[in-house]
C-alpha cells in the first residue's frame, strides 16, 4: 500500500490519547482505572428489555433517517414544553459524535473558524479539521471560565461555529446563566453559529442545568442518552435547533449513517421513562469523596458536573505525572490531549468507592515523592 494513497487530511488527525490509555489497560493485570470516561452503573433493565423486545419483533430493519416516530414525537413534545421555539425541531442522530460530525460538516466551509474553549473535548478539534475548518482556541485556565471577551477578540470574518460543551469534558465545569447567556448573546449578535454540546446535562451537581438555547433561539443543541442512561456502546443522541439547518444535516445523516441504530431508537424511548436521579446523586457523592480524599494534595478547580475532575499536576508535565501515575498502576489520562498545555491531568470517578480510594492512596504518595522515581 503506498502511503499516497492517503488523504492529507488524515495526516492532521492523531490517534487518540484516551484510546492509547484504553489499550494500555488492556494489557495491564489489575489495574486503577480512573480513564473510563464513561458510567460504571449497567445500563437501566427497563432499556435492554425495550431493545431485546425490538429486535426480536424485527425492527430490525433502516428506520427513517430522521428517527422512528414516536421517539420524534416524545423529544419534540419535551423540547417544546423546556423552550418553546416555533421553529426548533429534533431529529435522531447515531451518537452525539455522529451528530457532531453532521453539524460541522453542515455548517463548516474549508478555511472557516471554529472556536471552542481549552481544555476541549477531543473530537472538536478533530471534526473541524475532518470539515476544511480550522479551530481557534479560547484559553480558559485556571478556573475554566467562559470569558465572552476573549471569545468576541477571537471573532474574525472566518468564525463561522462556536461549540460550547456544559457540564464540560474534560473539566467538570458548569458555567454559570450568566457566562452562558453573554456567550448566546454574542452568537446572536455577530451571527455565528452556536452549538450547544449537553451531553453531560443530567449530571449537575452545584447548580441548575442551563442551556445556551433558552437566551438564543438560534442554538443548535446536541443531546444524547450514553452517559445520563449509561448507554455509550449503542449510539443513539438527538440534535434539536431551526429546521433550515437539520433538513441540511438529515439530508447528510442519510448518505453517512442513514439512521441511528434501529432497536436502540425503541431503547432510548425506554430510557425517557427511567429515573436516573439516583445515579446522579451517586456521582455527586462519589465527587465529594475524591475531593475531599485529593485536596489537600492537589488544585481542583471546576468539578460541578459531569463524572470528570481535571487536576494539576503537583510537578513536571501532565505527561511526565502521568507516565509516572502508569508505572504505579494508575490509568489517568494526560491534560494535554485535551489541551494545547500539558499542565494538568484527566481522572474519571464513574468507579467503584474501592476504586476511588485506591486511586487517591496513589495519587497521594505520588504527589509526596515530588517528583519521578528512578
Amino acid at each position: 500500500m503506498s502511503e499516497d494513497w492517503i488523504a492529507d487530511r488524515m495526516h492532521k488527525i492523531d490517534a487518540s490519547g484516551i484510546r492509547k490509555v484504553f489499550d494500555l489497560a488492556a494489557s495491564m493485570e489489575n489495574p486503577v482505572n480512573l480513564s473510563i470516561g464513561q458510567p460504571h452503573f449497567p445500563t437501566p433493565e427497563p432499556i435492554q428489555d425495550a431493545m431485546c423486545q425490538a429486535i426480536r419483533e424485527g425492527k430490525n430493519a433502516y428506520s427513517q433517517t430522521q428517527g422512528i416516530k414516536p421517539l420524534l414525537e416524545r423529544l419534540q413534545q419535551q423540547v417544546d414544553a423546556e423552550f418553546g421555539h416555533a421553529d426548533r425541531k429534533v431529529f435522531v442522530s447515531s451518537g452525539t459524535s455522529g451528530a457532531l460530525m453532521l453539524v460541522l460538516s453542515t455548517l463548516v466551509n474549508p478555511g472557516d473558524e471554529v472556536i471552542c474553549f481549552d481544555p476541549y473535548f477531543v473530537m472538536y478539534r478533530h471534526l473541524t479539521t475532518l470539515a476544511g475548518g480550522k479551530c481557534v482556541m479560547i484559553d480558559t485556565y485556571p478556573d475554566f471560565r467562559i470569558n465572552v471577551d476573549r471569545v468576541r477578540a477571537a471573532i474574525t470574518d472566518r468564525t463561522k461555529v462556536i461549540l460550547c460543551n456544559s457540564p464540560a469534558n474534560p473539566t467538570g465545569y458548569v458555567a454559570s446563566p450568566e457566562e452562558l447567556q453573554a456567550l448566546a448573546e454574542l452568537a446572536a449578535e455577530k451571527n455565528i453559529a452556536l452549538v450547544s454540546d449537553e451531553i453531560y446535562r443530567a449530571f449537575c451537581y452545584d447548580r441548575e442545568f442551563v442551556s445556551p438555547a433558552t437566551y438564543n433561539p438560534e442554538t443548535i443543541v446536541i443531546d444524547g442518552f450514553s452517559k445520563s442512561h449509561s448507554m455509550t456502546g449503542l449510539r443513539l443522541g438527538y440534535v434539536h435547533g431551526p429546521q433550515h439547518v437539520l433538513q441540511q444535516m438529515i439530508k447528510l445523516q442519510q448518505f453517512t449513517f442513514v439512521c441511528a441504530p434501529h432497536p436502540v431508537q425503541w431503547a432510548g424511548l425506554a430510557a425517557l421513562d427511567c429515573d436516573v436521579s439516583e445515579h446522579v446523586a451517586d456521582y455527586r457523592r462519589k465527587r465529594d469523596l475524591l475531593k475531599g480524599l485529593l485536596e489537600d494534595d492537589y488544585q481542583i478547580e471546576a468539578a460541578g458536573g459531569a463524572f470528570y475532575m481535571f487536576v494539576k499536576a503537583p510537578w513536571g508535565t501532565g505527561t511526565e505525572f502521568v507516565h509516572e501515575a502508569i508505572r504505579n498502576e494508575l490509568l489517568i489520562i494526560p491534560g494535554n490531549v485535551f489541551s494545547d498545555q500539558d499542565t494538568h491531568f484527566r481522572l474519571s470517578y464513574a468507579a467503584e468507592d474501592e476504586t476511588l480510594h485506591r486511586g487517591a492512596e496513589i495519587l497521594q504518595k505520588l504527589a509526596r515523592q515530588g517528583g519521578p522515581t528512578a
